[in-house]
Protein backbone atom coordinates (compact mmCIF):
# COMPACT_ATOMS: atom_id res chain seq x y z
CA UNK A 1 0.00 0.00 0.00
CA UNK A 2 1.14 3.61 -0.44
CA UNK A 3 1.55 6.34 2.17
CA UNK A 4 1.10 9.85 0.83
CA UNK A 5 1.15 13.38 2.11
CA UNK A 6 -2.36 14.80 2.39
CA UNK A 7 -3.23 17.15 -0.46
CA UNK A 8 -5.57 20.08 0.20
CA UNK A 9 -8.71 20.13 -1.91
CA UNK A 10 -8.77 23.92 -2.04
CA UNK A 11 -11.42 26.55 -2.48
CA UNK A 12 -12.44 25.28 -5.91
CA UNK A 13 -14.35 22.48 -4.21
CA UNK A 14 -17.11 24.95 -3.40
CA UNK A 15 -17.85 24.95 -7.12
CA UNK A 16 -17.49 21.17 -7.21
CA UNK A 17 -20.11 20.45 -4.61
CA UNK A 18 -22.54 22.91 -6.12
CA UNK A 19 -22.23 20.67 -9.19
CA UNK A 20 -21.38 23.62 -11.39
CA UNK A 21 -20.26 22.66 -14.92
CA UNK A 22 -16.58 22.74 -15.84
CA UNK A 23 -15.29 25.54 -18.04
CA UNK A 24 -15.52 24.90 -21.77
CA UNK A 25 -12.49 23.08 -23.15
CA UNK A 26 -12.52 24.74 -26.54
CA UNK A 27 -14.09 24.12 -29.91
CA UNK A 28 -13.99 20.41 -30.81
CA UNK A 29 -11.77 19.45 -27.88
CA UNK A 30 -12.48 17.29 -24.84
CA UNK A 31 -11.32 18.20 -21.33
CA UNK A 32 -8.07 16.53 -20.31
CA UNK A 33 -8.88 14.07 -17.50
CA UNK A 34 -5.52 12.29 -17.58
CA UNK A 35 -3.62 11.92 -14.35
CA UNK A 36 -3.57 10.42 -10.87
CA UNK A 37 -6.47 11.48 -8.65
CA UNK A 38 -6.67 11.23 -4.86
CA UNK A 39 -10.12 10.79 -3.29
CA UNK A 40 -9.39 10.42 0.42
CA UNK A 41 -11.58 12.34 2.89
CA UNK A 42 -13.05 11.78 6.33
CA UNK A 43 -16.48 12.93 5.15
CA UNK A 44 -18.61 9.78 5.56
CA UNK A 45 -20.60 8.23 2.74
CA UNK A 46 -23.77 8.43 4.87
CA UNK A 47 -24.68 11.21 7.27
CA UNK A 48 -24.18 10.29 10.92
CA UNK A 49 -26.99 10.41 13.46
CA UNK A 50 -25.19 13.24 15.25
CA UNK A 51 -25.56 15.39 12.13
CA UNK A 52 -29.10 14.34 11.24
CA UNK A 53 -31.03 17.08 9.44
CA UNK A 54 -27.85 18.96 8.48
CA UNK A 55 -26.69 18.87 4.90
CA UNK A 56 -23.80 21.24 5.62
CA UNK A 57 -21.74 21.52 8.81
CA UNK A 58 -20.75 24.81 10.39
CA UNK A 59 -17.04 25.62 10.57
CA UNK A 60 -17.12 24.75 14.27
CA UNK A 61 -18.88 21.42 13.67
CA UNK A 62 -16.44 20.48 10.91
CA UNK A 63 -13.44 21.31 13.13
CA UNK A 64 -14.90 19.28 16.00
CA UNK A 65 -15.57 16.33 13.69
CA UNK A 66 -11.98 16.43 12.41
CA UNK A 67 -10.64 16.61 15.96
CA UNK A 68 -12.76 13.71 17.23
CA UNK A 69 -11.85 11.61 14.19
CA UNK A 70 -8.15 12.21 14.80
CA UNK A 71 -8.52 11.15 18.44
CA UNK A 72 -10.11 7.85 17.40
CA UNK A 73 -7.36 7.06 14.94
CA UNK A 74 -4.37 6.61 17.20
CA UNK A 75 -2.42 3.46 17.94
CA UNK A 76 -3.67 1.52 20.95
CA UNK A 77 -2.86 -1.97 22.27
CA UNK A 78 -5.12 -4.62 20.70
CA UNK A 79 -7.96 -6.06 22.80
CA UNK A 80 -7.19 -9.13 24.88
CA UNK A 81 -7.12 -12.22 22.69
CA UNK A 82 -6.52 -10.24 19.49
CA UNK A 83 -3.29 -10.35 17.50
CA UNK A 84 -3.93 -6.78 16.34
CA UNK A 85 -3.70 -5.32 12.86
CA UNK A 86 -2.08 -2.47 10.97
CA UNK A 87 -0.84 0.50 12.95
CA UNK A 88 -2.01 3.95 11.93
CA UNK A 89 1.06 4.65 9.77
CA UNK A 90 -0.38 2.48 6.99
CA UNK A 91 -3.79 4.13 6.74
CA UNK A 92 -4.77 6.96 4.39
CA UNK A 93 -8.11 7.93 5.86
CA UNK A 94 -7.62 11.60 5.19
CA UNK A 95 -7.72 14.31 7.83
CA UNK A 96 -10.34 16.80 6.70
CA UNK A 97 -13.95 16.96 5.56
CA UNK A 98 -14.51 18.14 1.99
CA UNK A 99 -14.14 21.86 1.47
CA UNK A 100 -17.83 22.82 1.46
CA UNK A 101 -18.36 20.89 4.73
CA UNK A 102 -21.09 18.56 3.45
CA UNK A 103 -22.19 16.14 6.17
CA UNK A 104 -22.15 13.15 3.77
CA UNK A 105 -20.88 12.18 0.34
CA UNK A 106 -24.39 11.07 -0.56
CA UNK A 107 -26.02 14.03 -2.29
CA UNK A 108 -29.40 12.42 -2.98
CA UNK A 109 -31.65 11.57 -1.20
CA UNK A 110 -31.43 14.81 0.81
CA UNK A 111 -31.24 12.96 4.15
CA UNK A 112 -27.76 11.77 3.18
CA UNK A 113 -28.53 8.07 3.65
CA UNK A 114 -28.71 4.97 1.47
CA UNK A 115 -32.39 4.18 0.80
CA UNK A 116 -33.84 1.09 2.51
CA UNK A 117 -33.34 -2.30 0.90
CA UNK A 118 -36.26 -4.05 -0.73
CA UNK A 119 -37.52 -7.22 1.04
CA UNK A 120 -35.74 -9.42 -1.50
CA UNK A 121 -32.45 -7.55 -1.10
CA UNK A 122 -32.76 -7.75 2.68
CA UNK A 123 -33.10 -11.53 2.41
CA UNK A 124 -29.89 -11.63 0.38
CA UNK A 125 -28.10 -9.43 2.89
CA UNK A 126 -29.25 -11.57 5.82
CA UNK A 127 -28.17 -14.77 4.08
CA UNK A 128 -24.75 -13.30 3.31
CA UNK A 129 -24.33 -12.14 6.91
CA UNK A 130 -25.22 -15.62 8.19
CA UNK A 131 -22.75 -17.25 5.77
CA UNK A 132 -19.95 -14.92 6.90
CA UNK A 133 -20.69 -15.65 10.56
CA UNK A 134 -19.77 -19.33 10.29
CA UNK A 135 -16.26 -20.73 9.98
CA UNK A 136 -15.14 -20.51 6.34
CA UNK A 137 -14.99 -23.85 4.58
CA UNK A 138 -12.96 -22.42 1.70
CA UNK A 139 -11.93 -19.12 0.08
CA UNK A 140 -15.41 -18.73 -1.43
CA UNK A 141 -16.86 -18.14 2.04
CA UNK A 142 -14.72 -15.02 2.53
CA UNK A 143 -15.46 -11.58 1.15
CA UNK A 144 -14.15 -10.42 -2.21
CA UNK A 145 -11.43 -8.03 -0.89
CA UNK A 146 -10.06 -10.75 1.43
CA UNK A 147 -9.71 -12.96 -1.64
CA UNK A 148 -7.77 -10.21 -3.48
CA UNK A 149 -10.31 -10.19 -6.33
CA UNK A 150 -11.53 -6.60 -5.97
CA UNK A 151 -10.39 -3.71 -3.81
CA UNK A 152 -12.68 -2.54 -1.03
CA UNK A 153 -12.64 1.06 -2.28
CA UNK A 154 -12.00 0.54 -5.99
CA UNK A 155 -15.56 -0.07 -7.07
CA UNK A 156 -17.19 0.56 -9.30
CA UNK A 157 -18.30 2.87 -7.81
CA UNK A 158 -15.21 4.28 -6.10
CA UNK A 159 -15.46 5.39 -2.47
CA UNK A 160 -12.87 6.67 0.06
CA UNK A 161 -11.69 4.08 2.56
CA UNK A 162 -8.68 2.99 4.62
CA UNK A 163 -5.89 3.30 2.04
CA UNK A 164 -5.01 3.29 -1.66
CA UNK A 165 -7.52 6.06 -2.34
CA UNK A 166 -6.04 6.77 -5.75
CA UNK A 167 -6.84 6.04 -9.35
CA UNK A 168 -5.22 6.95 -12.64
CA UNK A 169 -7.23 7.91 -15.69
CA UNK A 170 -5.82 7.37 -19.19
CA UNK A 171 -7.73 9.06 -21.99
CA UNK A 172 -7.74 8.58 -25.76
CA UNK A 173 -10.38 9.52 -28.35
CA UNK A 174 -11.64 5.91 -28.45
CA UNK A 175 -11.23 4.71 -24.84
CA UNK A 176 -10.63 5.71 -21.26
CA UNK A 177 -8.87 3.44 -18.78
CA UNK A 178 -9.65 3.67 -15.06
CA UNK A 179 -6.75 2.12 -13.13
CA UNK A 180 -7.33 1.72 -9.38
CA UNK A 181 -4.35 1.51 -7.07
CA UNK A 182 -6.29 -0.85 -4.80
CA UNK A 183 -5.59 -4.34 -6.23
CA UNK A 184 -4.36 -2.55 -9.40
CA UNK A 185 -7.41 -3.31 -11.55
CA UNK A 186 -7.78 -1.56 -14.92
CA UNK A 187 -11.26 -0.91 -16.29
CA UNK A 188 -11.14 -0.30 -20.06
CA UNK A 189 -14.11 1.78 -21.18
CA UNK A 190 -14.93 2.06 -24.93
CA UNK A 191 -16.27 5.41 -26.17
CA UNK A 192 -17.33 4.26 -29.65
CA UNK A 193 -21.02 3.63 -28.95
CA UNK A 194 -20.84 -0.15 -28.98
CA UNK A 195 -23.63 -1.96 -27.06
CA UNK A 196 -23.16 -3.64 -23.70
CA UNK A 197 -22.30 -7.33 -23.54
CA UNK A 198 -25.21 -9.80 -23.72
CA UNK A 199 -27.04 -10.17 -20.43
CA UNK A 200 -25.77 -13.71 -19.87
CA UNK A 201 -22.15 -12.51 -19.76
CA UNK A 202 -21.40 -11.19 -16.28
CA UNK A 203 -18.17 -9.67 -14.94
CA UNK A 204 -16.74 -8.90 -11.50
CA UNK A 205 -16.65 -5.15 -12.22
CA UNK A 206 -19.51 -5.12 -14.69
CA UNK A 207 -19.42 -4.01 -18.32
CA UNK A 208 -18.68 -0.30 -18.81
CA UNK A 209 -19.46 1.96 -21.79
CA UNK A 210 -18.65 5.67 -21.96
CA UNK A 211 -19.74 8.80 -23.77
CA UNK A 212 -19.39 12.57 -23.45
CA UNK A 213 -22.12 14.93 -22.33
CA UNK A 214 -20.58 18.33 -22.98
CA UNK A 215 -17.43 18.48 -20.83
CA UNK A 216 -18.46 15.55 -18.62
CA UNK A 217 -17.35 11.98 -19.21
CA UNK A 218 -20.25 9.63 -18.47
CA UNK A 219 -19.60 5.92 -17.82
CA UNK A 220 -22.52 3.48 -17.62
CA UNK A 221 -21.92 0.02 -16.15
CA UNK A 222 -24.20 -3.03 -16.21
CA UNK A 223 -23.79 -6.84 -16.29
CA UNK A 224 -22.48 -7.26 -12.76
CA UNK A 225 -22.09 -10.73 -11.31
CA UNK A 226 -24.19 -11.98 -8.39
CA UNK A 227 -20.94 -12.71 -6.55
CA UNK A 228 -20.38 -9.00 -5.87
CA UNK A 229 -22.55 -6.47 -4.07
CA UNK A 230 -22.29 -2.79 -3.18
CA UNK A 231 -24.23 -1.76 -0.08
CA UNK A 232 -26.81 -4.46 -0.83
CA UNK A 233 -27.02 -4.09 -4.61
CA UNK A 234 -27.92 -7.01 -6.86
CA UNK A 235 -26.52 -8.24 -10.14
CA UNK A 236 -28.90 -6.09 -12.21
CA UNK A 237 -27.96 -2.74 -10.77
CA UNK A 238 -27.27 0.07 -13.21
CA UNK A 239 -24.41 2.41 -12.37
CA UNK A 240 -23.81 5.83 -13.93
CA UNK A 241 -20.52 7.59 -13.14
CA UNK A 242 -19.74 11.18 -14.14
CA UNK A 243 -16.24 12.71 -14.31
CA UNK A 244 -16.05 16.52 -14.61
CA UNK A 245 -12.78 18.50 -14.64
CA UNK A 246 -13.56 21.55 -12.51
CA UNK A 247 -10.10 23.14 -12.63
CA UNK A 248 -6.44 22.15 -12.98
CA UNK A 249 -6.38 20.41 -9.61
CA UNK A 250 -9.95 19.17 -9.07
CA UNK A 251 -12.05 16.42 -10.61
CA UNK A 252 -15.68 16.01 -9.59
CA UNK A 253 -16.68 12.35 -9.43
CA UNK A 254 -20.40 11.61 -9.16
CA UNK A 255 -22.25 8.35 -9.32
CA UNK A 256 -25.87 7.21 -9.31
CA UNK A 257 -27.08 3.71 -8.46
CA UNK A 258 -30.40 2.62 -9.93
CA UNK A 259 -31.38 -0.84 -8.74
CA UNK A 260 -35.16 -1.16 -8.13
CA UNK A 261 -34.74 -4.85 -7.27
CA UNK A 262 -32.52 -3.88 -4.30
CA UNK A 263 -33.19 -0.27 -3.22
CA UNK A 264 -36.51 1.49 -2.73
CA UNK A 265 -35.25 4.40 -4.86
CA UNK A 266 -32.08 5.48 -6.71
CA UNK A 267 -29.32 7.26 -4.82
CA UNK A 268 -26.31 9.39 -5.72
CA UNK A 269 -22.99 10.55 -4.27
CA UNK A 270 -20.55 13.33 -5.19
CA UNK A 271 -16.84 13.12 -4.35
CA UNK A 272 -14.28 15.82 -5.23
CA UNK A 273 -10.89 14.38 -6.18
CA UNK A 274 -7.52 16.12 -6.06
CA UNK A 275 -4.78 15.92 -8.70
CA UNK A 276 -1.53 14.47 -7.36
CA UNK A 277 1.90 14.18 -8.93
CA UNK A 278 2.76 11.16 -6.78
CA UNK A 279 2.87 8.02 -8.97
CA UNK A 280 0.73 4.94 -8.50
CA UNK A 281 2.21 2.04 -6.54
CA UNK A 282 1.69 -1.70 -6.94
CA UNK A 283 -0.64 -3.33 -4.44
CA UNK A 284 0.67 -6.90 -4.23
CA UNK A 285 -2.42 -8.44 -2.70
CA UNK A 286 -2.27 -11.97 -4.12
CA UNK A 287 1.49 -12.16 -3.83
CA UNK A 288 1.42 -11.47 -0.10
CA UNK A 289 -1.97 -12.87 0.85
CA UNK A 290 -0.75 -15.17 3.60
CA UNK A 291 -3.85 -14.26 5.61
CA UNK A 292 -5.99 -16.53 3.43
CA UNK A 293 -3.97 -19.60 4.40
CA UNK A 294 -3.94 -18.54 8.03
CA UNK A 295 -7.68 -17.83 8.17
CA UNK A 296 -8.57 -21.23 6.75
CA UNK A 297 -5.96 -23.02 8.88
CA UNK A 298 -7.34 -21.26 11.95
CA UNK A 299 -10.89 -22.34 11.09
CA UNK A 300 -9.79 -25.98 10.80
CA UNK A 301 -7.91 -25.71 14.10
CA UNK A 302 -11.04 -24.38 15.82
CA UNK A 303 -13.08 -27.26 14.38
CA UNK A 304 -10.54 -29.81 15.56
CA UNK A 305 -10.45 -28.25 19.03
CA UNK A 306 -14.25 -28.30 19.23
CA UNK A 307 -14.35 -31.95 18.14
CA UNK A 308 -11.71 -32.89 20.71
CA UNK A 309 -13.67 -31.11 23.43
CA UNK A 310 -16.75 -33.18 22.59
CA UNK A 311 -14.84 -36.43 23.00
CA UNK A 312 -13.44 -35.33 26.34
CA UNK A 313 -10.03 -36.19 27.82
CA UNK A 314 -8.37 -39.42 26.70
Amino acid sequence: MSHRVLASIGAATIAVVSLAPAPAAGQGRRPDLNGVWDYRTITPLERSDSHAGKQVLSEEEAAEFEEQTAKRRVDRPPPKGSVGGYNQFWFEWGKKVIEDRRASLIADPPDGGIPPLTPEAQKRADALKAARARRPQGPEDLNIPSRCILGFNAGPPMNPSAYNNNFQLFQTPEHVVILNEMVHDARIVPLDGRPHLPQHIRQWRGDSRGHWEGDTLVVETTNFTDKTTFKGSGKNFHLVERFTRVDAGTLLYEYTIDDPESFTKPWSAAIPMTKTEVPMFEYACHEGNYAMTNILAGARAEENAAEAAKKGPK
